[in-house]
């Protein structure tokens, strides 16, 4: 696919790491690979932003942003408080449209979650999407209360007629609890897509070259990873309680 929107069920879950190792396992393939932040808040000049990120983790991508606001609030209200111009869809479709006439695959990440308002229309990511014409890849936390998100995201992406290749989980916890193991078993069903990624937590604190040497094992060959993740669901599987 030579765009791809990332999305994520709320705010920190590993949406930029997530992007930063489907770039990276892109970049192994030898793919060229730009990444797009459809709008940086939270950030001031000179700060090194949700893209430049991507780059630090992933290796040599092309990054751009439409734009960036110094508080971090939803797009919309950032430009507001800030006086300046919201980013619309249209110009996310167009940034992403230069992007994706010289590089083989464009990563455009979203702010928050997928309905997070881009202006004072109410407009959203899933706007852009359907503008660009992309698929969007849903980024979900591991533990309680992920299916009731990543259910409604899914709900969302329908109603806008859009698709989804698959969920990725943004930070997989070194000591899973009960939740965790069953939904890891349960987010394709509520997500409608497969489970394409299982990205570890504290992965985007790892040395950039372990990253990327990581980073393909973390995600299903759809990605341009090598990791099975059914054999990672199997290994976690929750034995069913035995009635009485």
């Amino acid at each position: 696919m030579p765009v791809l929107f990332v999305t994520g069920t709320g705010t920190e879950i590993g949406k930029t790491v997530t992007t930063a190792a489907v770039a990276a396992a892109a970049l192994a393939r030898g793919r060229t690979v730009a990444v797009l932040k459809a709008a940086q808040t939270g950030i001031g000049p000179g700060e090194r932003g949700d893209a430049a990120e991507v780059a630090r983790l992933a290796g040599p991508v092309t990054v751009a942003e439409t734009a960036r606001f110094p508080e971090p609030l939803a797009p919309a209200t950032a430009a507001r408080r800030a006086g300046r111009p919201a980013v619309g869809p249209a110009q996310i479709a167009e940034a992403t449209a230069r992007l994706a006439a010289s590089h083989d695959l464009v990563l455009v990440e979203g702010a928050g979650g997928l309905l997070v308002r881009f202006d004072e229309q109410g407009r959203t990511l899933a706007d852009a999407a359907r503008l660009v014409g992309a698929p969007l890849l849903v980024v979900a936390s591991a533990g309680l209360g992920t299916l009731n998100a990543v259910a409604l995201t899914a709900l969302a992406l329908r109603s806008y007629g859009l698709t989804s290749p698959g969920v990725v989980i943004g930070s997989w916890p070194a000591e899973p609890d009960l939740a965790c193991r069953c939904n890891l078993e349960e987010l394709h069903e509520v997500a409608q897509a497969p489970l394409l990624g299982v990205v570890p937590e504290g992965a985007g604190t790892l040395p950039p070259d372990i990253f990327r040497t990581a980073a393909p094992g973390w995600l299903d060959p759809r990605l341009d990873g090598s990791a099975e993740v059914s054999r990672l669901v199997s290994a976690h599987r929750e034995p069913a309680v035995q009635g009485a």
